[in-house]
């Protein structure tokens, strides 16, 4: 099958399974067959970097810069694909690596990912485009061998050792569910069972489980990076997490400050779905854990929906949405630790999602704003980061913005292709950064830095203390660690009143990264942030309660439309389609369900109404659409949900339209939804019925 057919098809039929995010499909350089979900009984509760656990404080403190190995650095001359997809020279190797660890190191980062490394032996009369794949590593043929186009043993060694030795973890990239029939025994002379894509488990677990731990006795990796992560029952990532473990804990290395260490033996899955998905494939339960991370792509397109666009053009969110990202944790068992990013090799570069909405180009001053406020917002994360090489100068494909039909993958110009770019790696490939590059890069280095230094930002409870359409802010807090974070999304200045009570503080605020101070008068503080500005600011004083809420969020609302027992109407519905809540709430079958227990009643007064038991706290993307789609509604702007409060109503045609909603609490909430006399959208809430 023709490799780009196959991924945007896969990439097209799970754009509307993404919750919130209104884009996207599994990535890894496969496609690949899907596995039964079992049911994993996951208990929501707070999640492993949000409890302050210091047992917990390496993985949740991980800042990874992802590397394409064959797209980055051309270190050896001698070696290297020449083909591939992408844009790039395709001669990159581990020597660029090497060559390049000390800038790495530099932008404050404590770890890198390297794409897989393994031999792909070309099978004989294959065509281009799999020539084009081997370069990419995705269909290994020997999993314990370095690939020559890349290096060899010795070199790989050398690789992890030189990274280790300037502090920097060193994860390797797993592909535990496909491969392209032509594999080599393990030196145990195991195989993969089943077929290639994917492969059959549990036939396949005694193999992987080599893989797996092989690399950590002989390198001493410090964990992996697991591709399709969907593709390997919860139940086998419970074991091979095991094995990682005992493996991690068997060996040791000398690390940067000459102790000795055992590798991290973290491992971070690649499930490219909504956080439901993401639960029962990547984590499971806390009782029988699969993953430690997974890449948190619910996130992420909060993130780009707010700063940029998605990839299918969705943006111009409001501050709201970071905090309705957050919401999306609530999906996830206590051990969770969800990881984000900007981007990797399989989506459109930050700056590209800025040029295709039509927001700002490299010369704009504005391009270079939104980077950094977008960064910002990871720096304060919750749990682990990843960065993709070249995001830190701003890097972009110059002249693409919109994805070429047909995509021509030998040009770059195909939205899971594009971003795959030779480096830029200033004192190694020869560039000269320009100064918004280099301003930018220092600005992410500093970012870095404080974030390390400051565990309430990464391991800490995190309080939300206000968002609108612009501005949003949160308490960050680690025992004595407190830090308020804000960020202006807008691109005017702000002035926000915020009182010393509802933050936690009595005295001064110091800002971490430029040391100006903010003084309390009458128990006010008076913020102004710059357009796209982020504001760290520690609290010199903080209250022994911590922030406190005067009032609290409501979630019953009052009114009709917050009223549960209406009584349906006899009357004509303005509406002739029945209408249904679409969308990944626990139990559904993504935007395809269509159930019952979700289907509204019409109420008079032009109001369609249903009352919904949600059963535990979550959070999930929706839509208010007929069983054919002929009707689609969402909250105006695909805004997330603000319970209790009427809400805009708007037409959602298409990915990248629906809004989210956060439950906080279980019980009965009402859904209703208003339309004018002629059927068209009129406005919406969402409230918890009163006890």
């Amino acid at each position: 099958m023709n490799y780009t057919i196959s991924k945007m098809t896969l990439a097209m039929a799970l754009a509307l399974n993404l919750a919130a995010c209104g884009g996207g499909g599994d990535s890894g350089d496969g496609g690949g067959g899907v596995v039964p979900i079992v049911d994993c009984q996951i208990e929501h509760s707070t999640l492993a970097c949000y409890q302050g656990n210091e047992a917990v404080a390496a993985d949740c403190g991980l800042i990874t810069y992802q590397v394409m190995v064959e797209s980055f650095v051309d270190g050896d001359t001698n070696i290297g694909y020449g083909t591939g997809y992408g844009d790039s020279h395709h001669e990159g190797d581990l020597q660029g690596v090497i060559d390049s660890l000390d800038y790495i190191k530099g932008l404050g980062v404590n770890a890198i990912w390297l794409t897989p490394i393994f031999q792909s032996t070309a099978i004989s009369g294959q065509d281009d485009w799999t020539d084009r794949l081997d370069a990419t590593g995705y269909f290994a043929s020997d999993y314990f061998k370095i690939d020559t186009n890349f290096g060899d043993m010795a070199k790989a060694k050398e690789l992890v050792d030189a990274a280790h030795a300037k502090g920097l973890y060193v994860f390797f990239d797993g592909v535990f569910g496909h491969h392209k029939s032509n594999v080599a025994a393990s030196p145990n002379g195991l195989t993969p069972q089943g077929g290639d894509n994917p492969v059959d488990y549990p036939g396949s677990l005694a193999f992987y489980k080599e893989v797996a731990t092989y690399w950590i006795n002989e390198l001493k990796i410090d964990g992996w990076r697991l591709d399709q992560a969907y593709q390997v029952p919860a139940a086998q990532w419970t074991e091979l997490r095991e094995a990682v473990e005992a493996a991690s804990a068997s060996v040791t290395y000398t690390d940067a400050q000459g102790k000795t260490v055992n590798p991290l033996g973290y491992m971070v899955g690649e499930i490219w779905k909504g956080q439901n998905d993401i639960a029962t494939q990547g984590y499971c339960s806390d009782e029988s854990p699969a993953l430690h991370s997974n890449f948190d792509f619910p996130m992420r397109y909060s993130v780009v929906q707010t700063f940029a666009v998605e990839e299918s053009g969705a943006g111009g969110r409001p501050a709201t949405t970071l905090n309705s990202g957050y919401m999306s944790h609530l999906s996830y068992p206590a051990h969770a630790m969800p990881n984000l990013m900007l981007g990797n090799h399989d989506l459109v570069r930050f700056g590209d999602l800025l040029q295709r909405g039509d927001i700002a180009n490299p010369v704009d001053a504005e391009y270079w704003e939104r980077h950094k406020g977008a960064f910002s917002f990871m720096a304060a994360y919750s749990g682990p980061i990843t960065l993709y090489y070249g995001e830190e100068i701003g890097d972009e494909l110059p002249g693409f913005a919109d994805n070429e039909s047909p995509c021509d993958a030998t040009l770059g110009r195909c939205d899971d292709h594009v971003a795959r770019t030779s480096a830029k790696v200033e004192g190694v490939t020869g560039i000269t950064l320009s100064s918004k590059q280099t301003e930018l890069k220092a600005y992410v280095a500093d970012l870095m830095a404080m974030r390390t230094a400051n565990p309430a930002l990464f391991n800490g409870e995190r309080t939300h203390i206000y968002s609108d359409n612009d501005i949003y802010i949160d308490h960050k807090s680690a025992k004595d660690n407190n830090v308020l974070y804000l960020i202006n999304i807008s691109d005017s200045n702000v002035t926000h009143e915020l009182t010393g009570l509802s933050i936690g503080s009595d005295g001064d605020l110091t800002d971490l990264l430029t040391g100006d101070v903010h003084k309390i008068a009458g128990g006010i503080y008076t913020l102004t942030l710059a357009p796209f500005e982020a504001q760290f600011l520690n609290i010199e004083s903080p209250l022994a309660d911590g922030p406190q809420s005067p009032t609290g969020d409501a979630i019953v609302g009052n009114g009709f439309m917050a009223s549960c027992t209406n009584p349906n109407s006899s009357e004509s519905a303005p509406l002739t389609s029945d209408m249904f809540i679409r969308g990944t709430y626990d139990g559904g079958a993504g935007f395809d369900a269509t159930p019952t227990s979700r289907q509204f009643s019409y109420k008079g007064q032009n109001t369609y109404q249903v009352v919904v038991n949600e059963a535990s706290t979550t959070s999930y993307g929706f839509k208010f659409a007929a069983s054919d789609w002929s009707v689609e509604f969402a909250v105006a702007g695909s805004a997330p949900v603000i319970l209790a409060t009427e809400q805009g109503l708007a037409p959602a045609v298409g990915p990248g339209t629906e809004s989210s909603i956060a439950i906080p609490e279980v019980g009965d909430y009402v859904f209703s939804f208003s339309v004018n006399d002629d059927g068209s959208a009129n406005k919406m809430m969402v409230s918890k019925c009163a006890d």
